[in-house]
């Protein structure tokens, strides 16, 4: 193997699998990658403008300005403002799909769906002004009343004509007042990607703050809306995630099973194909084809979902989604949406697999669409797409190659199952989190999440970071690509967590028992985080904004336009967020500044670019410690960085 491909990934399962696949001519997206070449830095700076097609037009010393007379702060901020627009639609799209499902599981028209979680059920109606008095929890009739009003109410979000979402008022008042200042809280869900896209066509608006204004309001609109919306109605149809145990990385597959893979990001069929794959009768199935039994594994965040809620192990993330199908044990990799490569396609043609797109939002061409129409056949039309991978088992070509490792990791971690670790069921709250805040056992909390990007060594940064955050006793949450990553390192364990945890983070995490890393779901359940922040905030000691806590947020590895969206959505809401790789803002000088500096002074966060992992996880402790410096909370411990950290080492 060549040094360039022995950094491509900290990985060994990763490693493992790439050379078989060099061996063989195998192209992967880091082949094509190379193929590429250099990258037009135009695009890169985010100074390349397509809006109109008097162009394309790009900006440089020679050339400051575009055909129209746009500048680089003008054009810069309209494209990352469309790439707002389209992740908040992506997330927003998920959380409409999950309130259509809500309602056909309200009116008992879909088979395999019901309202697993009453209680949430309830606290979703009560932020969403859904009258639940004289309905009883026990009552089936009730609780389908119940869930079929917060359903309508969830869609009516998405195109009211009048007043704002209701969701954003559940964070703090003081943000709320912010928010209500600058004119950004967030109405329709729609209404806010439509307008973004109505003001960065050519000739609208053409001044950066102003444009960015919407893309804020577009932003919160996912966080606090559309994304909002799929993850509580999630946990209400499928229930609520609580902490379990299950395993990770592309060794989970059995050379004797019949290995199914979901991949993308909806768990509105994969909690059917679940259903499917623990059926009698499928199990008997797989019997006659000379099967044990089937083996269900995920990637990205379909993996996330049905981990988080079942257990079922993860194969791997982002980046090892076409690596899945290199093992030749793959029967059926089942599709949805989001982040799925088209490469996939060419890949699956060299081995047994069914590549199988399910969603009628997301083809491939060449590849077998067998669209799930959400209703009364869809768990009929699930358990005939888990029939067709068994029946592919005795179809396998040449030899399997499934990687000996995988790992043990903690799932499961949302805003009610940590107030039940902190405080038990009579006693649940954020009062012993913010205690060992304020007395500084724990420094602060950070948010690593995202994707994973070919421009870089796979997992590397992700790993570098957290392992440099909880060294410096700084709490961890993790969502998406991100999650997985460190889960495969182990840090999602207590054991090996506290290995690496700081002092006074490893003794609050064994005095509770959980790892120093917790994982909080999928990209969509971002939105977790802002609850979680919010929870903080309201249960007292660290001021009363978000904007006021030691926190900070991060995406090492980011690719997606949906973690621009995200980013913005937390900077709106007071956090310091660190993007890795890079940002597509730095050949526009006002814009840039405006981001990484003057937006503080209006929402109390910013953004900040930090490539080297180091400097990257030391701006964030260096931000959680000026929030602590401002609340006056002292404490003598020294923070460590990893070279510091190596030495006292034996």
């Amino acid at each position: 193997m060549d040094e360039e491909k022995e950094c491509r990934s900290v990985d060994s399962c990763t490693n493992e699998l790439m050379a078989i696949c060099g061996e063989e001519g195998i192209e992967l997206s880091w082949d094509r990658r190379k193929l590429q070449g250099k990258p037009c830095k135009f695009g890169v700076d985010g100074v390349c403008c397509r809006i109109c097609f008097m162009g394309p037009c790009r900006i440089s010393k020679k050339s400051s300005q575009g055909v129209c007379g746009a500048d680089a702060d003008t054009i810069a901020a309209r494209n990352f403002a469309r790439m707002i627009a389209a992740g908040a639609a992506a997330h927003s799209d998920h959380g409409r799909d999950v309130a259509e499902t809500l309602i056909m599981a309200a009116k008992g028209e879909s088979e395999g769906y019901e309202i697993k979680d009453r209680t949430k059920l309830w606290a979703v109606a009560k932020y969403m002004e859904v009258d639940t008095e004289g309905k009883d929890q026990g009552k089936e009739e009730d609780v389908n009343a119940v869930a079929l009003a917060v359903g309508e109410k969830a869609l009516g979000e998405f195109g009211k004509s009048h007043g704002y979402l209701l969701a954003s008022y559940r964070a703090p008042e003081q943000r709320n007042k912010i928010w209500d200042e600058l004119g950004v809280r967030p109405r329709a869900i729609d209404r806010e990607v439509v307008e973004i896209m109505h003001r960065t066509t050519m000739g609208v608006d053409q001044d950066y703050e102003n444009i960015m204004k919407q893309g804020t309001r577009c932003a919160l609109a996912d966080g606090w809306g559309g994304s909002m919306v799929a993850t509580d109605l999630q946990d209400v149809l499928f229930g609520t995630p609580k902490p379990l145990r299950s395993e990770v990385n592309l060794g989970i597959f059995k050379e004797d099973h019949v290995n199914i893979v979901v991949h993308g990001h909806e768990p509105i069929i994969s909690e059917l194909i679940v259903l499917a794959t623990q059926d009698k009768d499928i199990l008997a199935e797989a019997e006659k084809v000379g099967a044990k039994g089937i083996q269900l594994g995920g990637v990205c965040c379909t993996a996330n979902e049905i981990l988080m809620r079942h257990g079922i192990p993860v194969a791997g993330n982002f980046l090892q989604q076409e690596l899945a199908l290199v093992t030749g044990a793959i029967e059926a990799m089942v599709v949805d949406v989001q982040c799925v490569m088209q490469g996939l396609a060419d890949i699956a043609k060299k081995f047994h697999t069914e590549l199988i797109t399910v969603s009628p939002k997301a083809a491939i061409r060449g590849v077998r669409q067998m669209v799930v129409e959400e209703g009364p056949n869809a768990y009929k039309q699930v358990k005939e797409i888990v029939l067709l991978a068994i029946n592919n088992f005795p179809n396998r070509k040449g030899k399997v190659r499934i990687p000996q490792e995988s790992y043990p990791m903690i799932a499961g971690f949302t805003d009610e199952s940590v107030m039940y670790t902190l405080g038990g069921s009579f006693r649940a709250s954020y009062r012993p989190l913010n205690d060992n805040i304020i007395n500084g056992r724990i420094r602060g909390i950070a948010g690593v999440v995202g994707c994973n990007n070919v421009k870089v060594s796979h997992d590397d940064i992700h790993l570098k970071v957290v392992k440099e955050l909880i060294a410096n006793d700084v709490l961890v949450l993790q969502t998406g690509c991100a999650a997985i990553a460190t889960a495969k390192a182990g840090l999602m364990t207590p054991e090996e967590g506290a290995k690496q945890a700081g002092p006074g983070l490893a003794e609050v995490c064994e005095t509770v028992g959980i790892p120093p890393v917790l994982h909080c779901g999928a990209c969509v359940d971002n939105s977790r985080l802002l609850i979680a922040a919010t929870q903080v905030v309201k249960e007292g000691g660290l001021g009363d904004d978000i904007s006021q806590l030691p926190l900070a947020g991060s995406a090492p590895e980011w690719m997606s336009e949906k973690a621009i969206a995200i980013g913005q959505y937390f900077v709106a809401s007071g956090v310091f967020v660190v993007f890795g790789v890079g940002l597509p803002v730095l050949g526009a000088p006002n814009f840039s500044k405006y981001l990484f500096e003057d937006i503080e002074k209006e929402y109390g966060g910013k953004w900040a670019v930090e490539p080297d992992p180091h400097k990257h996880a030391q701006l964030m402790i260096e931000h959680i410690e000026a929030k602590r410096k401002k609340l006056n909370l002292k404490f003598e411990r020294k923070l460590l960085d990893m070279a510091a950290r190596r030495e006292l080492e034996v």
